[in-house]
Order: structure tokens, then sequence, then C-alpha cells
């Protein structure tokens, strides 16, 4: 599944980004276990999350945003997109990833997919 997400950013006469807008493509890459976050069209990654994935649940395990798409959106960007898939997928969600883990926790109507452990120990 795709979904598109714009951020704003703009660019200087280089077309360096500086402010203004620009479009990050998000998708899933499931041959390397991995969303994967371009910048208007390009063919350069320029953020991923890897992920670990059953039929019940993904966890994510370690995002990466290139320096210079930094502060830019392309992790909410890779966060919001895998989470959206994660529940239409009906999947809980592991967020051993920091980043993963304080993006949910800034963005509580997402913290309904977080896994929780339903053992329970008998007296």
């Amino acid at each position: 599944m795709h979904q598109p997400h714009a951020a704003t950013v703009a660019r200087d006469s280089d077309g360096r980004a500086v402010g203004g807008h620009m479009a990050i493509d998000v998708r899933d890459v499931p041959e390397t276990k991995r969303y994967e976050a371009r910048i208007d069209g390009g063919t350069e990654v320029a953020g991923f999350a890897a992920y670990m994935r059953t039929t019940e649940l993904i966890a994510f395990l370690h995002t990466e945003v290139t320096p210079e798409h930094e502060g830019k959106g392309v992790g909410s960007a890779l966060a919001r997109t895998a989470l959206d898939e994660a529940r239409t997928a009906n999947l809980r969600v592991l967020a051993t990833c920091p980043f993963f883990a304080q993006w949910i926790a800034r963005h509580p109507d997402y913290q309904d997919l977080l896994y929780q452990s339903r053992s329970r120990v008998s007296d």
C-alpha cells in the first residue's frame, strides 16, 4: 500500500530544501522489511523504518533519516504511514525503536495500536 505525505519545506536557488512544499512518498518494501521515504518522486531514500512482521504483530526496530532530510517531516511521514497501514491490517504494534515509541507517545490517536502482553500468571 502506498500513501504519499506532504511536508512544508522551501528551496533555495540551488533547489535545496529550506522551507516551501515537498512531497514525501512513503512505501512499504516487504523484500527489505522496511518502509522507505523518498522526496519529490526521487530515487534516493531519504529515510527508512525497519520492521519485523508476523500475522498479528509488527515490531518497528530502527528508524533512520538522512542528515540532509532531518527535521523536515520524513520521520513523521514514515511513522504515520506505517502505523496507518498497521491499523488497516489489524496488526498490533511493538515500538522497540525509540523514534516510533516517542512519536506514538506524542500522538495519542495511535496508542491503541500498541501491543499489550495478554499473558496472566495464575494464583
